[in-house]
Parts: structure tokens; C-alpha cells; sequence
């Protein structure tokens, strides 16, 4: 029986966050590809395992609740051990998955052959980053593609990136029916427009496109319905929505990450930031637009998604959206993208 024949058993251990998650999904579909009839399990934390339902190449979901922090790794590591995997892939690198993995690959195992499991880890990149962003020397490919940089460790076992990273994108009927009520009850004044999502919101507020240029979209784009996505934290959408509240929907804190992933993909298409909305888009294989500013690494992968940025000596200085900005003009990187630019590019993908 040949390696891509035989049925291994594999752990992918990423617990968060909500956009990490999304990009390391980007595996499923190579490799199994490559191993058809592997066994796959993940152990995330537990406030996001539901958004690992979206694909239906994850045989098993293991749950971490954070607030049990290592009490409940220890719990879980007995059970983890009796499945015996074959391939242990730590995608996080951080103390929770180092603990996990010492004790489920002993480092002996790792470099005798036929000893235990392949072990499998995605690095920090800790003295690049440095390098970067520190002193502005990048030693990464760029643009960097997180999809891809979650892949490159598997070749290892012989997984290579050919470009399909898209999951289907599998929801239940429960989730489905929702949005059917949802859109059924939009109350759209024209319901005949194509739909586009609004991410207009970030972790961190050096990464977010300026308010006023989200509502100057609004209205250069009245060909359009506008559904705004965000969390029940993201009050300033409401202030968006006013601006044509006829084709503006605010749905902040009226879905759950699952139930706007999925409702990513009935989109025409989405408008995004450096945020995990765009990475939903990205491999859900729908149409888009990436705003990226400060950050280094939210680059889509998809050619479906076009990116908008700005080229300073100061890009990129951060990697997460955290610190100050050193231009004369607040995030500079940002306000350089014109919702002129936005609306004009957005009308070519759609078209």
C-alpha cells in the first residue's frame, strides 16, 4: 500500500484566533489531495471550534476551553495520546501547544526513524519579524500569504500548495434556514441589487479604513445593497448605516461567526480590512476587496480578491494592527485609499 493509500491518522493543533483558524483550514484540501483516506482531528479552543464546521474534511474536533488554560490541556492530553496519530502538526508555536506536543511526540521519537509521530511545526518567524519590522529588511516572500506560509511546513510529509486552498464551505440546514428568514426579512428597498459585505471593523484600530470613507462607498455605489458585519462591540457601524439606511443593513451582533461565514458566501462580493471576514472570503472563493494598511500579514491568497494598498518606506510596521503610526497623516497607508479608488475597483470585480 502506497504512503497516499494508506489511512494516517492526523492532529492539527491551532486554537486561535478566529482569522489563524480560517487560514490554517487552507490545508484540508491539499492534503487530502495528497492522503485521501487520512483521519483528520483539530483541537481549537472551544469559542471557535464551531467555525471549523465549515468544512467537512475535519473528522474530529477537539475543545479547549480557554478559561480551564493548561488544567484542561492536561485533561486532554490522556485522550489525545490513545488515538495514537501519525502526523502531529503544531500550527500555534505557543506554550499550550509546545506542552501538548512534548508530551504526544517526545523529542527522542523525532529523530528515529519509525519511532512515534511525524512532528510537524509552523515557527514564528520571531528573528524576520524583528528584521522587519524593526529594521524595515523583510526576509519574507512577499506579498505574505498566510494560507500559504500554513501549507509550506507539510511538505515535510509531501504536501505541496497547487494553488486550490478553497473549502466548500458546508453549513447545516439550521444555519441555512436562519439566513433565509434573515434575507427574507431585510428590509432592502430593492432587493433586485447585487449584495456586498462591509468588514469595516478590526482588533485594532491603526488597521481600520477611516469611518467616512466607508459612507462615502455607501454613496458613490447606490447601485448596491450594503450589509455591514462586526461584533456587538462594533457600535460605530450604526453610524454607517445611517448614511442610506435603505440599502445599508447592520447585522453587528446578529450572527455568530459561523452564521456570517456563511453568510460571506451568498455575497456578491465582500469589502474588507486586514480582519478574519476577508480570510472567510478568501477561501470560500468569493469575490473581494482586501484594505490593507500597517499590517504584514493579511494578504489574500485567492486571485478572486484584489488588494488595495499604498507603498510608504514605513509599510508595514506592524503585524496586528498594534502601535503607533509615525506619518505626519494618521495612518497615511490608509487614508491614501480613496473610497474613489474602493468603488471604482469594486465595480470591475463585479462586473
Amino acid at each position: 500500500m502506497s504512503t497516499e493509500q494508506k489511512k494516517i491518522k492526523v492532529l492539527i493543533i491551532r486554537f486561535s484566533s478566529f482569522g489563524d483558524i480560517v487560514q490554517c483550514m487552507s490545508i484540508l484540501r491539499p492534503l487530502k489531495k495528497k492522503y485521501p483516506h487520512a483521519e483528520i482531528h483539530w483541537i481549537t479552543r472551544s469559542d471557535f471550534a464551531g467555525v471549523l464546521k465549515m468544512s467537512d474534511q475535519i473528522d474530529r474536533t477537539w475543545k479547549l476551553d480557554k478559561r480551564e488554560g493548561l488544567v484542561g490541556l492536561i485533561r486532554l492530553k490522556e485522550a489525545l495520546k490513545a488515538e495514537r496519530f501519525d502526523v502531529i502538526y503544531d500550527a500555534h508555536c505557543n506554550i499550550r501547544s509546545k506542552i501538548l506536543c512534548w508530551y504526544l511526540a517526545p523529542i527522542y521519537s523525532r529523530f528515529i526513524v519509525g519511532w512515534g509521530a511525524t512532528f510537524i511545526r509552523r515557527g514564528k518567524d520571531r528573528l524576520k519579524r524583528i528584521m522587519l519590522f524593526k529594521l524595515k529588511k523583510n526576509f519574507f516572500e512577499w506579498p505574505y500569504r498566510g494560507m500559504v506560509s500554513f501549507l509550506s511546513p507539510l511538505k515535510k510529509i509531501g504536501v505541496e500548495y497547487d494553488g486550490d486552498h478553497f473549502i466548500a464551505g458546508n453549513f447545516d440546514d439550521a444555519i441555512e434556514k436562519k439566513l433565509d428568514k434573515l434575507f427574507a426579512s431585510l428590509p432592502f428597498q430593492t432587493t433586485e441589487l447585487p449584495t456586498i459585505a462591509l468588514a469595516p471593523s478590526a482588533a485594532w484600530e491603526m488597521k481600520r479604513w477611516p469611518t467616512e470613507y466607508w459612507k462615502r462607498l455607501i454613496l458613490l455605489c447606490p447601485e448596491y445593497n450594503f450589509i455591514l458585519l462586526g461584533g456587538p462591540t462594533d457600535t460605530f457601524l450604526s453610524e454607517i448605516e445611517e448614511i442610506a439606511p435603505h440599502r445599508v443593513i447592520n447585522l453587528a451582533g446578529k450572527t455568530s461567526l459561523l452564521e456570517s461565514c456563511a453568510l460571506i458566501k451568498r455575497m456578491t462580493a465582500v469589502v474588507s480590512g486586514d480582519t478574519g471576514m476577508l480570510h472567510v472570503t478568501d477561501i470560500l472563493g468569493v469575490k473581494g476587496i482586501a484594505i490593507v494598511g500597517p499590517t504584514a500579514f493579511g494578504f489574500p491568497t485567492s486571485n478572486r480578491i484584489e488588494t488595495m494598498e499604498v507603498e510608504l518606506d514605513c509599510r508595514p510596521c506592524t503585524k496586528d494592527g498594534r502601535g503607533k503610526c509615525v506619518q505626519e497623516t494618521y495612518q497615511k497607508c490608509l487614508v491614501e485609499i480613496s473610497p474613489e479608488r474602493v468603488a471604482k475597483k469594486l465595480e470591475e470585480i463585479i462586473s
